[in-house]
């Protein structure tokens, strides 16, 4: 719309931003226009409009109204469903999480900002403990052994993003965390006997909670979806935000936003979770290779 400031707000894609984006662009491709006629719409560059449409920048109602008119929309239900999607990105984004000034979470804070608000997280972990169930020396001893990739004098800024991401398990309006783990994830030595004793005590503390679900894959499972590699889902309570599949891959994290896709990850941990243990099961064993530390 005539007039847009610049952009204002962080400059990172998030969950809601990415929703809203996608659906204007499938708009613009539908109606057979490109960048340069939304942007002249707009009265903005090109590259904000590629921003807007990757859910990188917040979007205000005039611009949306905007680009819904020019795309030769007309429901009132679908321009106030995207409004309130707008409003909702917004809104998300005026959060002042701790993660915004803190150096060592800066190539994370997509993927915190997003963890900050999950209603549930589903995790598939193969190589050790998930992330949130992880104890401060576990930690030390990852980052140890990840050698050049991190300085002595970031290892404590990352066990510290991670405690503070911990809380989330505790504090108000906790995250509901279901974990499956492949059991040889807890039998891999990380940081040596005494580590791993209490990592997995720490494991079997955090299975008392009512919102923390654990569950091991044992051994004799055989063949099963998830071989492929780790992967995690989160669900958001945004009538709008779809379920968003984030997987661990060498230098950074894939994000999956397409519906199919991540219904088929859903499926595939599912299908994992019906094979393992029960919880009771899961705390059982662990107890057991607990003792072989």
């Amino acid at each position: 719309m005539a007039g847009s400031n610049p952009d204002r707000g962080r400059t990172v894609s998030t969950v809601l931003g990415r929703k809203l984006g996608g659906e204007l662009l499938r708009m613009r491709e539908t109606r057979g226009l490109k960048q340069t006629d939304a942007a002249e719409a707009l009265t903005a560059s090109v590259a904000k409009v590629a921003k807007i449409e990757r859910g990188q920048v917040p979007l205000r109602d005039p611009d949306v109204r905007a680009l819904f008119h020019l795309y030769g929309q007309d429901d009132p239900e679908a321009i106030e469903r995207l409004l309130a999607l707008a409003k909702a990105d917004r809104e998300r984004r005026k959060m002042k999480g701790w993660w915004l000034n803190t150096p060592s979470a800066e190539e994370l804070s997509e993927y915190i900002s997003a963890e900050h608000v999950a209603r549930r997280i589903r995790t598939w972990q193969m190589s050790f403990v998930p992330g949130l169930c992880q104890t401060a020396d576990y930690t030390r001893s990852l980052v140890a052994r990840a050698g050049s990739w991190h300085e002595r004098e970031e290892a404590e800024g990352i066990v510290d993003i991670r405690r503070k991401r911990q809380e989330r398990l505790t504090g108000p309006n906790p995250v509901q965390l279901h974990c499956v783990i492949w059991e040889a994830a807890l039998r891999q030595e990380v940081g040596g006997p005494k580590v791993m004793r209490a990592q997995l005590g720490r494991l079997l503390d955090l299975m008392d909670l009512p919102n923390v679900r654990v569950q091991v894959l044992p051994f004799q499972t055989g063949a099963h979806p998830c071989m492929a590699g780790p992967f995690g889902l989160m669900s958001f309570s945004e009538t709008d935000a779809m379920d968003v599949v984030y997987r661990d891959v060498y230098g950074g994290t894939v994000w999956v936003e397409n519906e199919i896709e991540s219904s088929q990850f859903a499926k595939h941990f599912d299908e994992s979770a019906r094979h393992g243990l029960s919880p009771e099961e899961s705390a059982a064993l662990i107890i057991r290779i607990q003792k072989g530390f």
